[in-house]
């Protein structure tokens, strides 16, 4: 009986593709189908028409088939349509969203290996942000230590606590400068503008005043003006320090409030990089779970995937198959 078309169209695949093979590599028939009658060769892309044959074959001989319980069976690894809709991704939507709440988990729920490098960076810098912010909490008591045994301790009363901005200008100025020089009524400012009270007033005057130097009659609107200003800057009594007398205690004091500058810094650009991390998880998959929905969508609309590669073994496989199931 003659072979079924299906028999024809694999051993034409076949054939035509050791032809190639033979062509390209400038080796002998021999090398490429073995004695035994199986076919072993590197993988090679098989015929569209053996997919196409084998499918239609299938089709029309499906109720035969059935009855004598011969059709052939698809080759291991090959899923049928049910298997692959049954695996469709969409389960796993909420993949990017785990992943922006914790990098690495979108990964793991996609069953991907680099789930751990996310996990890995992810602790890494929080706990790099952890040792910069006791770092710059560190420094900052310090500083704000040694001011307050140093510089502020020979003025009396209560000490409270400066804000960021009044620890910097201990930095820069060697002294605060009274707040009013004049114990009788009324406030009389500080005139050393080598103190940061006395810059102050000066900035107001010149401000206000048409000369800085020339003050207006006392009670007038621009003398009262510069008043105002130089009240709402200067540094009240509470808060007066001097290093006139300790100099190196400024400079050590500089270093550490710069400490501490550089690593408050340093946690910013930690959160930075943590915010980069969950970004970056969260897109790569966004990405990973797009391309499998689309191989999904692909392969169910494929019906019976042969695959685009197979080897010469599982094209024997096939033939094999085919002449056993054909009716004699």
């Amino acid at each position: 009986m003659r072979p079924s078309p299906v028999v024809r169209a694999v051993i034409a695949g076949v054939l035509l593709t050791a032809g190639n093979a033979r062509a390209q590599t400038g080796g002998n028939a021999g090398d490429t189908v073995s004695g035994k009658g199986t076919l072993a060769s590197p993988v090679v892309v098989a015929p569209r028409a053996v997919t196409r044959a084998f499918a239609a074959d299938a089709g029309t001989r499906d109720l035969a088939g059935r009855e004598r319980g011969a059709l052939p069976s698809l080759p291991a690894g090959i899923a049928p349509r049910s298997a692959r809709v049954a695996a469709s991704p969409r389960s796993e939507w909420w993949a990017p969203a785990a992943s922006a709440v914790l990098p690495g988990a979108g990964q793991a729920r996609l069953r991907q290996d680099r789930f751990v490098a996310y996990l890995a960076v992810e602790g890494f810098l929080w706990a790099r942000y952890a040792v910069d912010h006791r770092a710059g909490v560190e420094q900052r008591s310090q500083y704000r230590d040694l001011a307050l045994r140093v510089s502020r301790a020979p003025f009396p009363g209560p000490k409270p606590q400066g804000d960021f901005e009044y620890y910097e200008r201990m930095e820069h100025w060697i002294a605060s400068g009274v707040y009013d020089s004049d114990p009788g009524p009324g406030l009389v400012p500080e005139t050393d503008t080598t103190t940061f009270n006395g810059a102050m007033w000066r900035l107001a005057r010149k401000t206000y005043w048409s000369s800085p130097t020339a003050p207006p009659p006392v009670g007038s609107a621009a003398y009262d003006a510069a008043l105002r200003f130089y009240q709402q800057y200067a540094v009240r009594p509470e808060f007066q320090w001097s290093w006139r007398d300790t100099p190196l205690h400024q400079d050590i004091y500089r270093r550490h409030i710069r400490a501490s500058n550089d690593a408050f810094r340093r946690t910013i650009t930690d959160l930075g990089a943590v915010i980069a991390n969950h970004a970056l998880s969260t897109v790569d998959a966004y990405v990973s779970l797009r391309l499998r929905l689309r191989d999904a969508s692909a392969g169910a609309d494929a019906g019976v995937d042969l695959g685009t590669s197979v080897s010469f073994r599982t094209l024997g496989s096939i033939v094999r198959r085919a002449r056993s199931s054909t009716p004699e």
